[in-house]
């Protein structure tokens, strides 16, 4: 009796198996489909070519601000240098008499304060200018328009950012060996800049004869 009765639940099984499967599998198959399309309310609107259009926008106006050797700078090497302007240096700079230092200043990493002569690092300044119009997507500004912004605070008001900066040991978040690579890339950089300049100067002084 227990046998029979055993031998008919298998049966059944089978059977809802073959005929329920085909529709479980359907089911599970729609289910994941609208978990992986994005809400259309949510979407409505979103432009796709919106990010590269600001960033197009960010570089004409970092372009503007900037003077001809900072722009090319950032066209050509990411990045831009910023000479430090207070007389005392910042922070541990006290201690070195006042040395000329300076920044470089990376889209969306922290500030690298460093000794151009020897190539110290000195600290990182952590810093964030978010971006509260954007209804879409990241709230961070266009990579032109966050070094824009930091040129601005160390160029306006140096102080004043390192105070409001989260100071950090060099290393924190930007990788010392790249800082470093990216400083000899700028000595080569500025060579090849005067290299060029030089010849243009000789190429227009021999078209003025």
């Amino acid at each position: 009796m227990v046998l029979a009765l055993c031998a008919t639940l298998i049966v059944i099984a089978v059977l809802l198996s073959e005929v329920v499967g085909p529709t479980i599998y359907q089911w599970n198959q729609r289910r994941r489909a609208r978990r992986a399309k994005p809400d259309a309310g949510a979407m409505e609107g979103y432009d796709p070519g919106r990010e590269r259009r600001a960033e197009q926008r960010a570089r004409a106006l970092l372009r503007s601000c900037v003077n001809d050797e900072e722009w090319e700078m950032y066209r050509d090497l990411g990045f831009l240098r910023v000479w430090g302007g207070l007389s005392d240096g910042p922070g541990d700079l006290r201690a070195a008499g006042g040395a000329p230092y300076a920044y470089l200043v990376y889209p969306h990493k922290p500030i690298v304060a460093f000794l151009p002569q020897t190539r110290e690092l000195l600290a990182e300044y952590c810093v964030r200018f978010p971006d509260e119009t954007r209804p879409y997507g990241s709230t961070m500004l266009p990579d032109s328009d966050d070094v824009l912004a930091k040129w601005m605070a160390l160029t306006g008001d140096e102080r004043r950012l390192l105070r409001s900066a989260n100071l950090h040991l060099p290393g924190r978040q930007v990788d010392p060996d790249q800082v470093r690579r990216d400083l000899w890339r700028l000595t080569q950089w500025e060579q090849e800049r005067m290299r060029r300049q030089a010849r243009e100067v000789g190429a227009s002084s021999t078209d003025d004869r």
